[in-house]
């Protein structure tokens, strides 16, 4: 196998040549790693269900959780509550979720699957265990507990707050002045 390079990107991993540290790289293939996922997502679900991915991703928590209210979605997910607002209504819209007042917490509303959402969640249920068992199978047990230990201090990272309950994150990166 040769090793060229075109403008500055090697040809054989697509990776930029030396113009970032390891770090930025590594950021950059998790994005890619997450453009990846979601391929078999948009080849096999998105246009045969009319279904967005945020929809997808709510009706699969919502399907595993069996009722959960939308705050809950957006924290296990990490999808932004105004994105898991727009695609609840969406699946409402489909038939796919339904949703009900709490009365004992009249902010509260309850999501669960109609039948529809139930059947859609069936179907699409194993295409997520398809994609997980792909791409893990050439891990070890080992390295996948490794992965696991990694992302899940990663996520907590991320999901950090500061002194005032911001988002020390955003507030780590946010730009200067």
């Amino acid at each position: 196998m040769t090793r060229g390079r075109e403008h500055g990107v090697d040809a054989v991993t697509g990776k930029i040549a030396g113009k970032r540290s390891q770090r930025a790289a590594l950021l950059h293939d998790l994005l890619k790693l997450t453009n990846r996922l979601m391929a078999p997502f948009s080849t096999h679900l998105a246009h045969r269900y009319r279904i967005s991915l945020n929809e997808f991703r709510l009706l699969m928590t919502i399907g595993d959780l069996g009722r959960t209210a939308s705050h809950e979605v957006a924290e296990i997910t990490g999808v932004n509550v105004m994105s898991v607002s727009r695609a609840v209504a969406t699946l409402q819209r489909h038939g796919r979720v339904a949703v009900v007042r709490d009365e004992g917490n009249r902010r509260r509303k309850w999501l669960t699957l109609t039948d529809e959402g139930r059947r859609l969640y069936e179907l699409m249920r194993p295409q997520s265990d398809k994609v997980a068992d792909y791409l893990f199978d050439g891990l070890s047990p080992t390295e996948l507990d490794g992965m696991t230990d990694i992302v899940e201090r990663l996520i907590g990272r991320l999901e950090a707050t500061d002194a005032g309950g911001r988002s020390a994150f955003l507030e780590a990166t946010k730009i200067e002045d």
